[in-house]
């Protein structure tokens, strides 16, 4: 398989690490220096993009692939407020996209432990919900993309929580994630539950970008030659 990698910082070099390693080559590699290289001709040499860069470039990335007829699978954080309008081009152009705020298998697996410890935790008034996310310094979003997965699964489970909130409040209604910047540090997320009586803890730490990567990988192979939207549960079968 042929893949073109925009972004290639330190989440693009581990993807193309894990990539060779499995036998898939390197048609193009997009940074900040060479961003005018994103063109027609050069993107169709590839059969998928993986797109990691940030919330300024993630959406035109996004959508220049779609509208180029290359599946994307698509890393970046920060943007989602124009997801509407990816969806339609997508569907417009009969493209392909696979989004996660975390490619990781393992954090995919937490997403569906999350969802389910929510559902039982519904009932029982007395525990309250907090959550915490730790990050490398250089992570310019907070709270990450993760952190906002896990608490939008926590917001469809939990009637009593209305909304997540990025900062300290005595509001039960708020969601409190508190994150935390803090080198070297790949990536920690936490979600507790306490009572008066005792405190449900369910924890998720990255030791490498490899998990990442790999997950990436995966999902690339999913998306080649695939018409849709998707996500990490359909390339994992969840």
């Amino acid at each position: 398989m042929k893949i073109a990698l925009i972004g290639y910082g330190k989440m693009g070099k581990a993807i193309e690490e894990i990539a060779v390693s499995k036998g898939h080559e390197i048609v193009l590699k997009i940074d900040v220096q060479n961003s005018h290289e994103l063109t027609k001709e050069n993107i169709q040499k590839a059969d998928v993009a993986i797109e990691f860069t940030g919330p300024h470039s993630a959406f035109e990335n996004v959508k220049k692939c779609i509208e180029l007829g290359i599946p994307v699978v698509s890393g970046s954080t920060g943007w989602l407020e124009k997801w509407n309008e990816i969806a339609a081009a997508c569907k417009a152009n009969n493209g392909c996209i696979v989004y996660s705020s975390n490619y990781s298998i393992g954090v995919n697996l937490f997403f569906e432990v999350n969802k389910q410890l929510a559902k039982l935790m519904e009932p029982y008034n007395d525990y309250d919900v907090s959550m915490t996310e730790i990050h490398h310094t250089e992570k310019k979003d907070a709270p990450s993309g993760t952190a906002i997965s896990l608490a939008e699964q926590i917001l469809s489970n939990i009637g009593r929580k209305k909304q997540w909130v990025n900062e300290a409040s005595l509001t039960p209604s708020d969601l409190v994630i508190t994150s935390e910047r803090i080198d070297p540090a790949p990536g920690t997320h936490t979600v507790k539950y306490s009572s008066p009586i005792d405190t449900i803890e369910i924890t998720h730490t990255a030791h490498t970008r490899k998990g990442f990567a790999s997950g990436a990988v995966l999902a690339a192979e999913f998306a080649n030659g695939k018409i849709g939207i998707f996500t990490m549960k359909e390339v994992l079968g969840l």
